[in-house]
């Protein structure tokens, strides 16, 4: 059995490198992040698994790559670049995810994103860059509620954090969830309730869309909304247009529908928006989590287990 990571960044390639084991299957790494679909026929010919992080895999491109039985997808996002039960159904290509790897890497993103926006850090120091001493009243978090809606590991860990500055927290989730410390409340509650609004749903036909202009307007007047969880969960035009009307106090948003975000988006344009480029994941435990994961998958896809 072969393996080519198809679209590996210098440091993921590094830390693919770096945790292969002697007897493990053969891995090809391709260390180009730029790697396009087209390339994919060409990339994988003869391999049986593919290690994707980024690159889209349509069902066309697939049905091109002969041999191919298995994507490990470098996430848990993969709809947003395959479709992965066509996939199976029309190919017998299984798409393997991995869940976890990074669930303290992209809270601590999501809390960062949150006082950065509560604060007017970003606004802030935009202006002082270009000689402006602009000083703007912020918003204090110890007290305020929190409002997670999806309450995986992701929610848990944010959870852990709020809770640790003094703040209420309240999850909604699509199955029902206990946690210490959490009360969960219907989904209506918590948009009505919330001061601060976290996004930690994973991306399905189901839930994208899910933060609709009818639900962005039963917000809390003033709130803050965060998303570190795909950028098509939620309207974007709604967002910035409530927080145009200042109807929302503020965002920090690292995902988007589309990515790199295009010049001139409107949320470029907002002062109350922070802006991250889809990093939260990205720290040295996480790529050591995502990629040992990875490796692990290889290993039992190559034992049949």
């Amino acid at each position: 059995m072969r393996a080519v990571f198809v679209d590996a960044s210098e440091t993921l390639a590094e830390v693919a490198r770096r945790l292969s084991r002697p007897g493990d299957p053969p891995l090809t790494i391709h260390a180009d992040p730029d790697t396009v679909p087209e390339d994919l026929p060409r990339l994988l010919a003869g391999a049986e698994v593919a290690l994707i992080d980024h690159t889209a895999l349509p069902l066309s491109v697939a049905k091109a790559c002969a041999g191919l039985k298995h994507v490990v997808f470098l996430g848990t996002g993969a709809r947003s670049y395959m479709d992965p039960e066509a996939l199976q159904a029309e190919l017998g290509v299984q798409v393997h995810l991995i869940r976890g790897y990074g669930d303290t890497a992209v809270a601590e993103c999501a809390f960062a994103l949150m006082w950065a926006a509560a604060k007017g850090l970003a606004r802030m120091d935009g202006a002082m860059r270009v000689g402006h001493w602009l000083r703007t009243d912020g918003i204090q978090l110890t007290g305020k509620t929190v409002g997670l809606i999806g309450f995986g590991g992701i929610g848990a860990e944010m959870a852990r954090l709020c809770a640790g500055i003094g703040m209420r927290v309240i999850a909604w989730n699509r199955t029902p969830r206990t946690h210490q410390g959490v009360d969960f409340v219907d989904l209506d509650t918590l948009l009505a309730d919330s001061d601060v609004v976290s996004l930690h749903l994973l991306l399905t036909d189901e839930t994208r869309g899910f933060l609709s202009a009818e639900r962005i307007a039963q917000l809390k007047p003033g709130a803050l909304l965060v998303n570190t969880a795909r950028g098509a969960l939620l309207d974007e035009a709604a967002l910035a247009q409530a927080l145009r009307d200042g109807r929302l106090a503020g965002a920090g948003l690292d995902v988007f529908v589309e990515e790199p975000l295009p010049g001139g988006h409107p949320f470029a344009g907002l002062p109350t928006v922070t802006l991250s480029a889809h990093s939260a994941f990205r720290t040295p435990e996480a790529s050591d989590n995502l990629i040992g994961a990875a490796l692990d998958h290889c290993r039992r896809i190559a034992a049949g287990v």
